[in-house]
């Protein structure tokens, strides 16, 4: 037997007992908090539908409580955030993440987990944004100029950028920025940080490490990326990378925006070329 409260709530009742269901309002409400709670580190409500693929409007409609996404929405909705379809139901702070504890496995807890949990202050590796300059692994007459974030999630240091769009054309892929997002993590190490960068699926993985360099008036960190990926003849696996720290700099972060991609040698700035050691070998 089914019967309705005067609250909204719908009652289902049995011979043995009674079970209060939230109304679909209240479940639609749960959808919106957890959608805003999920959304409070984006730059701005425009970006985040951006990035989402979602009309602004339709997006305002689920914050309100108003709607729930199709299938498919949700689904591009979960992946974004690395959440599962729960969030429609269960507030999102008492959702379980089982996932959490892949690198906390006993097997391997003390030697990569560990790593993961060590805070890195951020003196020694502030959040911000980075302009980060290196050599293509597919041209080898030109470089990779590109914008990533580092900032704070749970006691983690992780990182997050787009890949040019002209190098996932190259490849007959999708330059959606789904598609072109990376993100990844760093762990200290005796001396710098490594940090394992992937786009989504892990479809692409590299390896990157960092030591900081002295500088007058900036901060910068040189070091090595890899890429996983089988040897090739005619381009590059490994090259030299650098990181240069911008903070909150919009100008600096606006222009560096405006020319990330494929770009020459003339288009380096004196202290990166350097740096990258151009024209030697990496070894």
């Amino acid at each position: 037997m089914v019967g309705r409260r005067k609250s909204g709530r719908v009652t289902v009742r049995n011979m043995r007992k009674d079970v209060t269901q939230p109304s679909p309002a209240e479940l639609r409400g749960v959808f919106g908090a957890n959608l805003r709670q999920l959304g409070d580190k984006a730059s701005s409500i425009s970006a985040l539908c951006r990035d989402l693929g979602i009309n602004r409007t339709q997006f305002n409609r689920y914050l309100a409580g108003e709607s729930f996404p199709r299938p498919d929405v949700l689904h591009r909705i979960c992946r974004f955030f690395n959440v599962d379809a729960r969030i429609l139901l269960e507030p999102v702070d008492q959702i379980e993440d089982n996932r959490q504890g892949l690198l906390h496995h006993p097997y391997i807890a003390d030697f990569i987990g560990g790593g993961l949990e060590r805070h890195i202050p951020e003196d020694e590796f502030p959040s911000g944004f980075y302009r980060f300059t290196r050599a293509a692994f597919t041209d080898a007459d030109r470089y990779i100029v590109g914008l990533v974030k580092i900032s704070r999630r749970d006691n983690l240091t992780v990182l997050r950028g787009y890949e040019p769009k002209e190098a996932l054309a190259m490849l007959d892929l999708p330059t959606d920025p789904t598609t072109r997002e990376f993100r990844g993590v760093a762990m200290p190490q005796a001396e710098g940080f490594a940090l394992l960068v992937s786009r989504r699926d892990s479809l692409t993985t590299s390896f990157n490490y960092l030591s900081r360099i002295s500088a007058i008036g900036k901060f910068y960190w040189v070091g090595y990326t890899l890429r996983t990926t089988p040897e090739n003849p005619t381009g590059r696996r490994a090259a030299r990378l650098i990181y240069e720290y911008l903070g909150r700099d919009t100008h600096q972060i606006l222009a560096t925006a405006r020319m990330a991609g494929y770009v020459h040698e003339d288009a380096l700035s004196p202290f990166h070329r350097r740096q990258l050691r151009v024209g030697e070998p990496f070894a």
